[in-house]
């Protein structure tokens, strides 16, 4: 066997010269032996002085040089005939029993050197790299968004924060995958970082234990005293990191609001575990085993360390991937998804032994299962949003919850656009204008034929929402109500698919003509539904009489016919001040255009017929708006309240604004709000000193649809909650 200076033992230094013979060599096992001496069992060899240290490996040497050393054959003849093969039998027994006491010896020192070495990572260690960490945050941005959108101090030893202050940001980028950097305490491979988890002297002493417990047969125990160290370690940065030690099942039955959180947390800690914890074990094995004799003692050691924390890590993985399907959890099994493909490279390089096999194969089929689950799930959804079987007409027409709901999840999916353009490779599975199935819309493809397999996956999604809406609106009474719930939802749609730009770019322009035309379709039926027939009222045929003795009106179908359109439009102003249109611009589209037709139309038959109401008895019975007044109760539609509320509504806002006016005005201040034109449909700034002013200006919207209040400066708001402790009875804002 090599010399101690041929093997690097100790610290490198010796002191003594190496000719400690045989019955010395037992003498200094023996004077170290735990079981026979109390002084052995107090002190450790290796934390006192070096030159003992050096004494007591040269000691082992020669006991291994001895066992093998043909001296140790005497010869038979030599000393009288059997005398000389008891004399072998003795010497061999002594160093038998010599070597197995150094060897017991050196796994004490062995597991007393990696316990009073073993520290936690050091927190600068996860941090010490800033320009990786904004690369990482950069490429986290949309994460964070969702989550909404979703990681450090001297010591003489590595150490782990809590989850909470850990910088998970990737490491500096691979320069030298097999050679340390003499610079710094890690060599960086990749988004690999290894630490040196333990000083150099303290590996260089290991590494000679091992040298000579594997040189004697000693192997297994060497590796387990080191796994069982190691593993410790390893199990307490878990811990600190969050990873719990949960079964498949257990995880499998939480909660997925607790679940989420913990995948979240996992996504964090996997690439800490992988690529520094995991890593810097392996290079902590390759320092201490590598190379000693032929055995791949370094790889089997770094296996035994951490395949239990490993297969404890990737088995929560595998739990997600495997668990029950339901669209909530989608994005964040993408989320898992993206990790492990992050850290496949990582895995493979940290994991390259053919011992180390299994973990590689197990983190490759859980990959295969998320992708596999969000294909799953992505057409578990679109049979979900088919089938969605709720039967009650959502009050006022408005926007329904399934609608919301759908297009913030595509919208979301879109997001996701990169990975799941690899991962959705087949078309959805759609009706056929041929099928003859009532229950599922008809959808061609031939227009979209360029198209990759996820965009047509949406757009099919889309289609279903419509063909679910389309039933749902006919759960409306009223055929008006009907149209304008299509409306607020088509119109929902289109709005989601134009504010993101992934998820305009993958419906595409075509698609989203189609959907601009049905929301047109939809408003235009709402107003032949709606206005037809009042405008109807309005019409001259039926009106004119002939006779010398007429004027050539009949003042009797005349008063019907006010009678008619009275009672029609206040039957329409009821119910549709109560439907509701929750986006302000559509509602004030639709409201123009009723004002298009209807006011024209009632000014020019007012004008033509005013007088012959007039000259007969009680024409107010008959004329009871005036042009202004249908002005002023169109500003009530779709507003979502009855019509009676929004006057006094009006009211008890001016009533605020003149008192938060009065306030500013006795401060000294000015007061500031936005007018609003309904005709140009601009916004201007206004800005009043005095009561009087601003008295002036907000009668109008009582007064003319023209000009309305309908933003205040936020500094009025800022002063509202001050105003209500002065005035308990002061009304909110409208």
């Amino acid at each position: 066997m090599a010399s101690p200076e041929e093997t690097g033992g100790g610290s490198g230094t010796w002191s003594c010269s190496n000719n400690i013979d045989l019955e010395e060599a037992q003498k200094i096992i023996l004077r170290w032996d735990s079981s026979a001496s109390e002084e052995a069992r107090e002190k450790m060899i290796f934390t006192g002085d070096r030159h003992e240290v050096d004494r007591y490996l040269l000691a082992v040497d020669e006991i291994q040089r001895s066992m093998s050393s043909a001296s140790i054959s005497a010869d038979p003849t030599a000393d009288g005939g059997g005398n000389g093969e008891d004399s072998k039998d003795q010497v061999q027994d002594e160093v038998n029993s010599a070597i197995q006491i150094a060897m017991a010896r050196l796994e004490d020192e062995f597991r007393n050197i990696l316990i009073s070495h073993t520290a936690p990572i050091e927190e600068e260690a996860l941090t010490d790299n800033p320009a990786a960490a904004a690369a990482e945050s950069s490429n986290s941005a949309g994460e964070s968004a969702e989550e909404d959108r979703l990681s450090g101090s001297g010591g003489s030893g590595p150490q782990v924060v809590e989850e909470t202050d850990l910088n998970l940001s990737d490491p500096i980028p691979r320069t030298d995958s097999s050679v340390s950097n003499s610079s710094g305490s890690y060599r960086s491979m990749s988004s690999i970082k290894e630490l040196d988890l333990i000083p150099e002297e303290a590996v260089s002493d290991l590494r000679c234990i091992a040298e000579r417990m594997v040189s004697a047969g000693y192997l297994r125990e060497c590796i387990q005293v080191y796994g069982s160290v190691r593993k410790s370690a390893v199990d307490s940065s878990f811990r600190r990191l969050g990873i719990e030690k949960l079964s498949i099942g257990d995880i499998q039955r939480l909660e997925w609001d607790s679940l989420e959180s913990k995948i979240r947390r996992w996504i964090r800690a996997a690439k800490v575990c992988v690529r520094i914890l995991f890593a810097s074990e392996k290079k902590l094995c390759e320092q201490i085993f590598d190379g000693i004799e032929t055995a791949a003692v370094d790889e089997a050691c770094f296996v035994e360390t951490v395949k239990g924390p490993a297969v404890q890590l990737f088995n929560f993985a595998e739990a997600v991937s495997i668990s029950r399907r339901s669209p909530e959890k989608m994005f964040k099994i993408l989320d898992l998804h993206d990790a492990l493909v992050d850290l496949m490279p990582d895995i493979e390089s940290v994991f390259d032994s053919k011992s180390a096999d299994s973990i590689r194969v197990q983190a490759a089929e859980i990959l295969s299962r998320l992708a596999e689950a969000a294909r799953g799930i992505l057409s578990e959804f679109e049979n979900a949003v088919l089938r969605e079987p709720s039967k009650i007409p959502v009050p006022g027409g408005t926007i329904h919850p399934l609608t919301r709901y759908v297009m913030n999840y595509i919208s979301l999916i879109s997001d996701y656009k990169q990975t799941l353009l690899e991962l959705i490779m087949s078309k959805p599975s759609t009706g056929s204008r041929y099928s003859g199935d009532p229950t599922t819309p008809d959808m061609e493809f031939a227009e979209l034929e360029s198209k990759p397999p996820l965009a047509l996956h949406l757009i099919w999604i889309i289609v279903i929402l419509q063909f679910n809406l389309d039933g749902k609106s006919k759960l409306y009474k009223d055929a008006s109500l009907a149209h304008l719930f299509l409306m607020n939802n088509v119109h929902y749609i289109v709005q989601k698919v134009k504010g993101s730009m992934e998820l305009r770019e993958m419906i595409g322009d075509y698609y989203l003509r189609k959907l601009t035309g049905k929301l047109r379709q939809s408003a235009t039926n709402y107003q032949r539904a709606t206005w037809v027939g009042v405008l109807y009222c309005l019409r001259d045929e039926g009106l004119h009489v002939s006779g010398s003795f007429s004027s050539g009106v009949s003042k009797s179908a005349l008063r019907e016919r006010f009678k008619s359109f009275n009672g029609m439009f206040e039957e329409v102003h009821r119910t549709q001040a109560t439907w509701l249109i929750p986006d302000t611009q559509l509602r004030e589209e639709l409201r123009i255009s009723i004002s298009e037709k209807l006011i024209p139309a009632y000014r020019s038959f007012l004008g033509r017929f005013r007088s012959h109401i007039e000259s007969g008895r009680h024409p107010e019975n008959y004329i009871k708006y005036s042009v202004e007044d249908l002005e002023s109760a169109v500003l009530d539609f779709f507003e979502g309240c009855p019509a009676s509320q929004h006057s006094r509504k009006r009211v008890e806002r001016i009533g605020l604004l003149l008192l938060l006016l009065l306030q500013c005005a006795t401060d000294g201040k000015r007061i500031e709000c936005l007018m609003f034109d309904s005709g140009t449909m601009e916004k201007k700034r206004a800005s009043f000193s005095q009561p009087e002013c601003f008295c002036t200006v907000v009668k109008r919207p009582i007064e003319s649809t023209k000009t309305c209040l309908v933003e205040e400066e936020d500094a009025l708001e800022d002063n509202q909650e001050e105003m209500m402790k002065k005035n308990k009875k002061m009304p909110w804002f409208g």
